[in-house]
């Protein structure tokens, strides 16, 4: 009676009330804890082995540190009296973690475990959230103590709100009443923190247009009326104010530089972490604070002023214009007549099948680019990605993630995972997963045998009559018609193997009828399928 064993000092330290959840790999476990932070708000937690065990998990802790979401990762190390011996799978974890998260400790005794994980909690979720690794030795694990000099703490509040500079907003209102070609980005940072009331406000009063970054989808609805998704090269290289609310300047958005945008673009940038403002461009106007604090804040100043942007201004017709040209162009490609479908045909009538409410899961090169276009979303935090990280692997672990939260809430809504041949390829295996805890996932790997383009099965025929295929493959290539929906079925799934649109639509309405187990539909497109044309009006000096 005065021992207190580590399990229940973790446990009682976190207060996790789900039960835990075994992936099959700890890469990918990492990615399924990481996605519940960010559906949650609240850091899930990854435990893994020590070594490789936690080396794995690595990747899973930078993608979270990158994209800004909570999770806990919580390790075994070697005993502390073997530590520089060669100790069984011995490595710096606490050192190595550092790299890769925002807090990384080792509890220096049992009495300590309590208040090092409230700290990793707490630092998870402070400020701009991310990574959080604790390091339990060996000897900690049938370790006995005292009960009464155990120092237990509370759980951390809820991270603290702040507002912006009024000056800042005054400015920031100003910036937008005399711009010509005013646009909003939204980006996964508003969907985190849960700012979709605000931001709807926010649009809808002043009349602006909106252009989501790929997981700022759903903070608004796709079909908005203010959404100019549909043209997004054209907003972003015309636009002469852009209002980023938790979106940053990187890759994503083209780092905010000419030619993708205008060099004399004047930027207005709402951020919770201070070391973000100002980055790669110079904001006009810097708001430091909570999203949705800041976003009232902005609220407030225009519904004193009564401002609207005009309806029938030129930078409207402009963008609708566009819009209407690539909605034309898109359709043409959906029921452009082959034998194999291409992208935009397969995606067509998968988004005329799913649930408006279902969380789409989506990774892949062309699979992902063009399901982000064709494959709307209504609500927030309902689609996962590769992210800011652009990592490659994450699809079957956010899914699960989603699954389990959804499982857990005893919602009705459905999980859609979209997944490239070749991204499914690096975590394919985890159908066990789904299967082993009967999640009803529906898996959609859309197979164009390769990276970007494959070959045909008589093409790869004739290339083995050439010699050695190590050699004379292409490298982006994959095994044609490779059937994928078997690796579901060995694990007790439904699989499908798809062809046609026909085949299609009917493997997807048994599918989602089906609330029980998990499907997979192997959707064989002509792999010579590409992206449509892309615009690049900036060739153009006289755009700029």
């Amino acid at each position: 009676m005065w021992s207190t064993c580590l399990a229940l000092l973790v446990c009682r330290s976190l207060r996790w009330p789900w039960q835990p959840k075994q992936l099959a790999s700890s890469t990918w476990a990492c990615y399924a804890a990481s996605a519940i932070g960010y559906l949650t708000g609240r850091p899930a937690v990854c435990l893994v082995v020590s070594g490789p065990g936690l080396i794995h998990a690595l990747g899973g802790m930078a993608n979270a540190n990158t994209n800004c979401w909570p999770v806990i990762v919580i390790a075994g190390s070697s005993d502390r009296n073997q530590e520089t011996t060669g100790a069984f799978q011995e490595f710096p974890q606490v050192e190595a973690c550092r790299l890769y998260s925002k807090f990384s400790a080792r509890p220096s005794s049992l009495e300590m475990i309590p208040a090092v994980v409230e700290k990793a909690v707490r630092s998870s979720i402070y400020g701009r959230p991310g990574a959080c690794y604790v390091d339990i030795a060996g000897d900690m694990v049938n370790a006995k103590i005292d009960r009464a000099s155990v120092r237990f703490v509370s759980c951390c509040p809820a991270a603290p709100v702040s507002q912006a500079d009024s000056r800042e907003v005054t400015k920031a209102v100003e910036l937008l009443k005399t711009a010509q070609r005013p646009l909003i980005i939204i980006g996964k940072g508003a969907a985190y923190a849960r700012a979709e009331r605000e931001v709807r406000e926010l649009v809808e009063l002043t009349g602006l247009p909106f252009l989501p970054t790929p997981m700022g989808k759903g903070v608004l609805p796709d079909d908005h009326l203010n959404c100019v998704a549909a043209a997004r090269s054209r907003a972003l290289l015309q636009a002469d104010v852009v209002v980023l609310l938790g979106a940053r300047l990187n890759w994503i958005l083209h780092f905010g530089f000419p030619p993708r945008f205008s060099p004399h673009v004047k930027v207005i940038q709402v951020d919770l972490c201070a070391e973000e403002l100002n980055n790669n461009v110079r904001a006009a106007s810097a708001l430091m604070g909570d999203m949705r604090a800041v976003v009232s804040q902005l609220l407030q100043t225009f519904k004193s002023e009564s401002w609207r942007f005009p309806s029938d201004a030129e930078w409207w017709a402009t963008l609708k214009e566009k819009m209407v040209a690539n909605a034309h162009m898109s359709k043409t490609l959906v029921h452009h007549s082959v034998v194999l479908m291409n992208y935009y045909t397969a995606f067509h009538h998968i988004s005329e099948l799913l649930p408006k409410d279902c969380i789409i899961v989506s990774e892949g090169a062309n699979t992902m680019d063009i399901g982000r276009t064709m494959l709307l979303n209504y609500l927030p935090r309902h689609r996962l990605d590769a992210g800011t990280f652009g990592t490659m692997g994450v699809g079957p672990g956010f899914a699960i993630a989603a699954a389990v939260l959804e499982q857990a809430q005893q919602s009705s809504q459905r999980v859609v995972c979209v997944e490239g041949d070749s991204a499914f390829g690096f975590s394919g295996m985890e159908v066990e997963t789904m299967c082993r805890y009967k999640l009803p996932i529906i898996i959609i790997v859309i197979n164009n045998n390769g990276i970007y383009s494959g070959v045909d099965p008589d093409t790869w025929r004739e290339m083995e009559k050439m010699g050695d295929m190590t050699t004379i493959a292409p490298p982006v290539t994959l095994l044609p018609e490779a059937r994928y929906e078997q690796v579901m079925t060995a694990f007790g799934g439904r699989g499908y193997l798809v062809r046609t649109v026909e085949e299609l639509r009917c493997a997807l309405q048994e599918s989602l009828k089906n609330a029980q187990m998990p499907s997979l539909l192997n959707v064989l497109i002509d792999p010579a399928s590409d992206r449509k044309q892309q615009e690049f009006p900036w060739l153009t000096r006289s755009n700029l």
